[in-house]
């Protein structure tokens, strides 16, 4: 008999109000859950180099220059480059022997040079890859329309 006058005097949640609850704490944590995974990927994201290569131009049957554009967030380390999957050498008036770094925002021009026995023939087109020091490659094509006359 007890047990009958104990059931009368519970006070419980009804349905509907514990599903309101069980709601809201759901999306409390999704929020949360959500601002914790937009800081990882705003950090990440937010050093990712992003670079190109504008006005490939002749400088010589075994060099061209091009012009490395920097629009992303962190300066970009160059550290290797080859045409067509000839290793090349990078130089830089402005640097001298390196690192060939470019700013954040800004634009730098450099030399690419090749050795041994590639050499630019009229109307060919050549694929331009600069390695960055994170390991990313910044690719350019580049056709040889032949030397520029004097």
């Amino acid at each position: 008999m007890n047990f009958r006058k104990f059931k009368k005097n519970a006070k419980a949640l009804s349905p509907v109000i514990a599903t309101i609850i069980l709601i809201a704490v759901t999306v409390a944590v999704s929020v949360v859950v959500a601002a914790w995974m937009g800081g990882l990927t705003l950090g990440f994201m937010g050093n990712a180099e992003q670079a190109k290569i504008t006005n490939p131009a002749y400088v010589s049957n075994a060099a061209v220059a091009v012009t490395v554009q920097n629009t992303g967030s962190s300066t970009v380390t160059l550290s290797s480059a080859n045409i067509d999957g000839n290793t090349c050498t990078i130089s830089c008036a402005a640097e001298g022997t390196g690192p060939w770094t470019v700013a954040k925002g800004m634009s730098q021009t450099f030399t690419i040079t090749f050795g041994g026995t590639l050499t630019f023939t009229t109307t060919a087109q050549y694929t331009i890859n600069l390695v960055t020091a994170k390991g990313n490659t910044i690719t350019a094509s580049y056709t040889y329309t032949g030397a520029p006359s004097a």
